[in-house]
């Protein structure tokens, strides 16, 4: 049985928890409906309960790695989209006819944000303030940008020089996103300085969390995000790329639950990335700041470059 996008929405409601938990294993053994049941609850929680997206991806991660999964029903507030929101989250999933690279994707989720119901934005801020890792983002000045000729002054091996490398051997912006382009100069305070941190650290968090700069691992330090920071856009990345998935690819659906869940209960288990002043580590090697604060690089289940393979071979 396949599903389509109209018959998809129906499934995009408050989920009942033991319900969800149920229809994780199913959606990773193929079952459209369950898969559908999944996609629903992230779609609710991401697009219209922001509150109720830690819950939500808990739940499914902890269901598909068969571990224990906190019951408790879901009682976030939540504010359905609008019919203008479906029409672009359509479009979105159609994407542009050359396909997706990870700037055009990244836009385009970003700006599915701008239409959402008039009360999602405090719904947001509320859900931001109340997660266990938002660090009292509230109270924090917005960070400058870094700066490249800073990164040059630090011994080779450094993190600072590792990032530096980073960028400039792949071509890479230091922030993907131009912060006054994308407005968040008027998100409210604690939006504000999580998403510009998060859009200044990634590349950091990337070398630091052991995350490769390929398709899945991508998608898996976006599930690392919305763990450690219940951040949105992490919700609303994942939450698209799994729906595109069960509509035009089932069959690798499984694969991105598997590597979201497990990036997921990674990001759950590591030290608190915002509380760190990661600037004043720049001088330490890679793996001299994971002694330091006992991070433990992701090992996922599958070769990081795996979307990479399976491209050239088909």
């Amino acid at each position: 049985m396949l599903i389509n996008l109209q018959e998809l929405r129906g499934y995009s409601v408050r989920p009942d928890p033991q319900a969800l938990t149920e229809s994780v294993r199913p959606a990773a053994q193929g079952d459209a409906a369950a898969q559908a049941a999944v996609c629903g609850a992230m779609l609710w929680a991401s697009f219209a309960a922001p509150g109720a997206i830690t819950q939500v991806f808990d739940l499914i991660s902890r269901s598909q790695l068969s571990l224990h999964a906190d019951p408790a029903a879901i009682l976030a507030h939540s504010a359905a989209p609008p019919e203008e929101f479906w029409q672009q989250f359509e479009a979105t999933l159609t994407g542009p006819e050359e396909g997706y690279d990870a700037t055009s994707i990244t836009v385009a989720v970003a700006s599915l944000g701008a239409v959402l119901d008039d009360d999602y934005a405090a719904l947001s801020e509320s859900a931001a303030l109340a997660h266990l890792g938002s660090s009292n983002a509230a109270d924090k000045s917005v960070p400058p940008m870094i700066s490249l000729t800073a990164l040059a002054d630090f011994p080779d091996g450094s993190l600072a020089r590792q990032l530096l490398s980073m960028w400039v051997d792949n071509g890479f912006d230091p922030e993907v996103l131009d912060r006054d382009a994308i407005g968040l100069n008027a998100l409210s305070p604690a939006l504000r300085y999580l998403n510009t941190r998060i859009l200044q650290m990634h590349d950091t968090w990337h070398l630091v969390a052991g995350y490769k700069t390929t398709s899945l691992h991508e998608m898996a330090i976006s599930a690392f995000q919305l763990a450690q920071f219940g951040h949105n856009y992490s919700a609303m990345f994942l939450t698209t790329v799994c729906t595109m998935s069960h509509l035009k690819q089932p069959m690798g659906f499984p694969l991105l639950l598997q590597n979201l869940s497990e990036a997921w209960v990674h990001g759950c288990d590591a030290p608190d990335f915002m509380t760190i002043e990661w600037e004043q580590d720049w001088h330490m090697s890679i793996e001299e700041v994971r002694a330091k604060y006992g991070i433990v690089p992701f090992a996922g289940s599958f070769p990081a470059d795996l979307l990479e393979q399976l491209s050239q071979a088909s």
